[in-house]
C-alpha cells in the first residue's frame, strides 16, 4: 500500500512525498482511514512503528476539510516529556506545512510568556506536558471547552512518570462529544482502566508489541566487568564505530560521568536528563541532530521522544530494571525499515536484568567476545544455568586504587570466586 491509497489530500500527499514517504507503515495503514472517519482509536505500539504520523495526517486532513476559522482550540495532544512534545509538533508542522492550521507546543521549565503569546493569538492544534497545560487552564489561558480531538500519546510513560493525576484532572474539562485517541506500549492495570474510562468504541490497533525488536537491529552483548565499561565504550568508539551513537544511563549521574569521560578522549559527548535546563536539552539534541556532537548520553525519561533519522548505533551502559525499556531504547535505531545496531554492556548485576530481558524478547542475544575487555566464559555458564541469580563477590582491591590494568581476556568473576 502506498499514501496514495489512503485518500490523503493533495496537500498533505505533497508534504508526505517532501518528507520523502511514500509507503505508510503498518500502523499508519490500520490506523489512518480509522481516524479519518471520526473512530475512536486505541492503539498499542512500540517506539519507531511512525505512530505520530498514524494520528497526525489524519487529524490534519480532518481538521483542513471542516475548514474552521476560529481562534478555539480543537486538537489537544497531551504528551509526558518535553522532547517528545516537541517532536510532536515539528511532525504537525512538516506534515501540514501546506495547510493553513496554527500548531503550537507548550511545556514547563521555560518561561511562558512566549507561549501564552502564542495561545492568545489563538491555535488549532496544541502539543502539550500535562503540568504547563493544567497552569494555563488555571490562569484561564487556555480552555478546552471547544476541544474536537483528544490525543493521548505514551500512557504508561505518564504512569511511570507520576503524571496519572494529572491527565484525569485534564481529561474531566474535556467536552464528553470528542474523537479520542489512547496510544500506550504497555497496558498495565491503570492503564486500561484509564482507556475503558474515555473511550467510546474505539478501533483497536495493534502493532509490534512491546516484547517485539525489529528484525533489522543487530543486537550484541558485551560481558564486562563494570569498571571497564567506562574503557570499553572509549575503546569502541575510538576503533569500531565511528558514526554518531545514542547511550544510555541509568542514572543521571551516570550519564554525566560517561560524557566526562568521553570528552576527555576528545570524543564529542553531551549528557541529556531531567536536571539539565530546557535550553541545555535542547541544545544538545539538536547537536546530536545536525553532528556536532558525536555521542548522545541519556537518561530513559530524558530520551523519550528522540526521533534521529539514520541513527545506526543504540549503547545501554546498563541495562535497565525494567525488560521493556530494553525495547523502547533499542527501538531508536533500525526505524521504518532501516539497519540498525544495539550493544548492550552486562556486567554481573545485570545478568538478572539480561535474562529477563531475553525471557521478554523471546529470544537469546548473542554475546560479542572480540574486545579488549571480554571476560571468561563462566559469566555466560552462569546466565545459562538454573540460577535464578548471579551476584559475585565483592573485590579484595580495586584498580582505581592501585593503578593496575586488567589483562586482556581475564574475568573478575573468576579471580573472586
Amino acid at each position: 500500500m502506498l499514501f496514495t491509497d489512503l485518500k490523503l489530500i493533495k496537500p498533505i500527499l505533497d508534504a508526505l512525498i517532501t518528507e520523502g514517504y511514500t509507503q505508510p507503515t503498518p500502523i499508519q495503514e490500520k490506523a489512518i482511514p480509522s481516524i479519518l472517519q471520526g473512530r475512536d482509536l486505541l492503539g498499542t505500539a512500540q517506539t519507531g512503528t511512525g505512530k505520530t504520523a498514524a494520528f497526525a495526517i489524519p487529524i490534519l486532513q480532518n481538521l483542513a476539510e471542516k475548514n474552521s476559522r476560529n481562534n478555539n482550540i480543537k486538537v489537544l495532544v497531551l504528551t509526558p516529556t518535553r522532547e517528545l512534545a516537541i517532536q510532536i509538533e515539528e511532525s504537525f508542522n512538516a506534515y501540514g506545512r501546506n495547510l493553513n492550521l496554527r500548531n503550537l507546543v507548550v511545556f514547563g521549565g521555560v518561561k511562558q510568556a512566549a507561549q501564552e503569546k502564542a495561545l492568545r493569538r489563538g491555535v488549532d492544534i496544541l502539543v502539550a506536558t500535562p503540568g504547563r497545560l493544567l497552569d494555563f487552564i488555571s490562569q484561564r489561558i487556555v480552555s478546552l471547552q471547544n476541544l474536537e480531538v483528544f490525543v493521548l500519546d505514551e500512557a504508561d510513560r505518564m504512569l511511570d512518570m507520576g503524571f496519572v493525576h494529572d491527565v484525569k484532572r485534564i481529561i474531566k474539562l474535556l467536552p464528553p462529544k470528542r474523537q479520542t485517541l489512547f496510544f500506550s506500549a504497555t497496558f498495565p492495570d491503570e492503564i486500561s482502566k484509564l482507556a475503558n474510562s474515555m473511550l467510546s468504541n474505539p478501533v483497536k490497533v495493534e502493532v509490534a508489541p512491546v516484547s517485539a525488536t525489529a528484525d533489522t537491529i543487530n543486537q550484541k552483548v558485551y560481558f564486562v566487568d563494570k569498571d571497564d565499561k567506562l574503557e570499553l565504550l572509549t575503546h569502541i568508539l575510538q576503533n569500531d564505530i565511528k558514526e554518531s551513537v545514542l547511550v544510555f544511563s541509568r542514572t543521571k549521574h551516570g550519564a554525566d560521568k560517561i560524557a566526562r569521560k568521553l570528552q576527555s578522549h576528545k570524543i564529542s559527548a553531551e549528557a541529556i536528563h531531567g536536571n539539565k535546563s530546557q535550553n541545555q536539552r535542547q541544545n544538545a539534541l539538536s547537536n546530536f541532530k545536525n553532528g556536532k556532537t558525536r555521542i548522545l548520553v541519556a537518561t530513559d525519561i530524558a530520551a523519550r521522544g528522540i526521533d534521529i533519522d539514520e541513527l545506526k548505533y543504540v549503547l545501554n551502559f546498563e541495562l535497565s530494571d525494567v525488560s521493556e525499556t530494553y525495547v523502547h531504547r533499542i527501538g531508536r535505531t533500525g526505524r521504518a525499515g532501516a539497519e540498525g545496531s544495539s550493544i548492550s554492556f552486562v556486567d554481573g548485576l545485570d545478568l538478572a536484568n539480561l535474562k529477563n530481558t531475553e525471557k521478554l524478547i523471546g529470544k537469546k542475544i548473542p554475546v560479542e567476545k572480540d574486545h579488549p575487555f571480554h571476560t571468561d566464559n563462566l559469566v555466560a555458564q552462569k546466565r545459562d544455568s538454573n540460577n535464578k541469580s548471579f551476584t559475585p563477590r565483592p573485590r579484595v582491591q580495586s584498580r582505581e586504587t592501585t593503578g593496575s590494568k586488567k589483562p586482556n581476556n581475564k574475568s573478575n568473576f573468576t579471580r573472586n570466586r
